[in-house]
């Protein structure tokens, strides 16, 4: 599995969206829809919890916790 892969279907994903997509990994807080914020923060190992404010936020919940099972990262979608 590649992870530039994973960025690059991840970011894609969260900008189909207008919800507010944030990922915590750690203490640091990523907007997704950044590409450079994922490849600094995406590594292998960690867990995250995704944040999703917004008008249409239960499609981009769904949506992006398949792509992130699609890649074998572990995400925490936080309601």
């Amino acid at each position: 599995m590649s992870n530039n892969a994973a960025i690059v279907d991840i970011s894609q994903t969260a900008n189909k969206f207008q919800s507010s997509i944030v990922l915590q990994a750690d203490n640091k807080y990523i907007d997704v829809k950044s590409i450079l914020g994922l490849f600094t923060t995406l590594v292998g190992g960690h867990s995250y919890e995704l944040h999703v404010h917004g008008g249409d936020a239960a499609e981009a919940k769904a949506a992006l916790a398949a792509v992130f099972e699609k890649h074998n990262l572990k995400v925490n979608v936080v309601e």
